[in-house]
């Protein structure tokens, strides 16, 4: 199926974003009858044959596979059941998921759960920045939940060691504290840091902001890797919505990811995570010692896939907008580790 989007998305919606307001997606002003199990179908017609991208393989017991997707304002945008239905397919494909921008409103996710096999489960952060949680949700058939679950701390004490050469703005803590779990897979112990970055505009002085909190995550993770009474030292895995431009030398907040040491698999360079096709939003990040243990990886653009009726009937940006706001404005993006 060729790409239903392309590198201009002239229908993003404009925000002026706060701290902690960013407002739902509009909803759209016309209806699309479908069928979940007709769509569920493309979906995995989509995981098995994604043209862009490395297909999804199935779990196995042999490899750990995750994922990470920030799924628009969950909870606070009208989606009917058979929307979540189909979000609770992808979601099935993997053993954890990292999902940001989760609302106080938790109805949503209550659902999803319900639409799972069983033995998923979910853990998730009290509400912060834009009334935001971030929520793990992992097979529990596979996956143990360990001891070690809370948020990234840094203490004001140690804020002015949060500098980037070049940037004036000094760090002042979180919007959205990055949420912390740990979890085993048969011998394999992994610590997961699912991040949400201040997003604000493009000024500078929000850019800024924003490679502050993506150095201040580098920074957290690196010294773990020198403390001898560190729970998990090295299989840290730090993956999200870091609301980075682009993956490449020279833009503040990838230099900043990267700067203490977390490195990012090679996929992350050649794909787009948002269905415009022009940001690389959405990473995940990892030590050196983990690199070895990557089989395959991608990002899923389910957008190519499902819906094509409504691709045909509307204009792009139409459709655009019917996705933003029943399924998401990015992408799952994920990998396969081999444990």
């Amino acid at each position: 199926m060729n790409s239903r989007t392309n590198s201009s998305d002239s229908s993003k919606t404009s925000f002026n974003q706060n701290d902690y307001a960013m407002p739902n997606f509009p909803k759209p002003d016309f209806n699309h009858a479908f069928t979940v199990e007709l769509e569920t179908s493309r979906l995995r017609a989509g995981k098995i044959t994604e043209q862009k991208n490395t297909p999804i393989p199935a779990k196995s017991a042999g490899h750990l596979l995750l994922a990470t997707w920030n799924i628009a304002n969950f909870g606070s945008q009208d989606r009917e059941d058979k929307h979540l239905r189909l979000i609770a397919e992808v979601l099935s494909w993997f053993d954890i998921v990292a999902i940001q921008e989760v609302k106080d409103n938790l109805g949503d996710i209550r659902k999803v759960l319900k639409f799972l096999p069983e033995g998923y489960k979910v853990i998730f952060s009290d509400a912060g920045g834009n009334d935001e949680r971030s929520l793990f949700l992992y097979d529990g058939k596979k996956l143990s939940l360990l001891e070690k679950v809370g948020e990234v701390n840094i203490p004001p004490k140690d804020y002015d060691a949060i500098k980037i050469a070049g940037v004036a703005s000094q760090f002042k803590g979180f919007d959205r504290s990055p949420y912390i779990a740990s979890f085993k897979k048969g011998s394999f112990k992994f610590l997961a840091v699912s991040v949400h970055n201040f997003f604000g505009s493009e000024s500078q002085e929000d850019m800024e902001r924003r490679s502050l909190e993506t150095y201040a995550v580098g920074r957290w993770a690196d010294l773990r890797r020198d403390d001898k009474d560190a729970y998990i030292k090295d299989n840290i895995l730090v993956m999200g919505d870091f609301n980075l431009p682009m993956v490449k030398k020279g833009d503040p907040v990838y230099d900043a990811l990267v700067k203490r040491g977390l490195e990012l698999p090679d996929h992350s360079t050649r794909v787009y995570s948002n269905i415009g096709n022009d940001q690389q939003y959405d990473q995940i990040a990892f030590f050196p010692g983990l690199k070895s243990a990557i089989k395959t990886g991608g990002v899923f653009s389910f957008d190519n896939f499902i819906f094509p009726e409504l691709f045909q009937s509307k204009t792009p940006a139409q459709f655009r907008s019917y996705l933003r706001y029943y399924i998401s404005d990015h992408r799952p993006m994920w990998i396969q580790f081999e444990i």
